[in-house]
């Protein structure tokens, strides 16, 4: 995992007196893990729910259950509210939550690759990536959280560049 993207992430939410907390699903706490590798870390990262049953998604995240029932565990909305649900549980100024399918077999009439990621920030704006991504199961996982993190990288430098002096 790159660390010069996760230290860049720890040090905009540093810089921006943030936090985040992240719901995962397909990647299993590997996001949670590579944002607390570096030391320093629990200055800006809250916490997390691995949300890989279905169930848990409604349970602990809020995610609506309709939803759930009518779309399945992955779909954008459902990276959405997990986002937003793990922000509020977590108390974090940032949810960054991912979905998808790892493999090796489609889910839900989902492709493999398929992953869907949300940024949920503290105005209530929801940012948002959807993939179609290559590789074996690892590789999805791995390619899942260095954009889970691009992603949260590139919120935190918009919202720094709009207001620094």
């Amino acid at each position: 995992m790159s660390s010069a993207l996760t230290a860049d992430v720890l040090s905009l939410l540093v810089r921006r007196e943030a936090t985040v907390a992240v719901a995962e699903s397909l990647t299993g706490g590997l996001i949670g893990a590579t944002l607390t590798t570096p030391s320093g870390a629990s200055a800006a990262f809250r916490g997390g729910v691995i949300a890989y049953a279905t169930d848990l998604k409604a349970g602990l995240l809020d995610v609506p259950k309709d939803l759930l029932d009518r779309e399945g565990a992955v779909h954008p909305e459902v990276a959405a509210a997990m986002a937003a649900g793990v922000r509020l549980l977590a108390g974090a100024t940032y949810g960054l939550a991912v979905t998808g399918v790892a493999g090796p077999d489609e889910q839900d009439g989902k492709a493999v690759g398929t992953v869907h990621i949300a940024v949920s920030g503290p105005d209530g704006a929801i940012w948002q990536r959807d993939l179609l991504l290559p590789g074996s199961r690892e590789e999805i996982r791995e390619t899942t959280v260095r954009e889970g993190l691009d992603l949260l990288r590139g919120v935190l430098e918009a919202y720094v560049g709009e207001h620094s002096g």
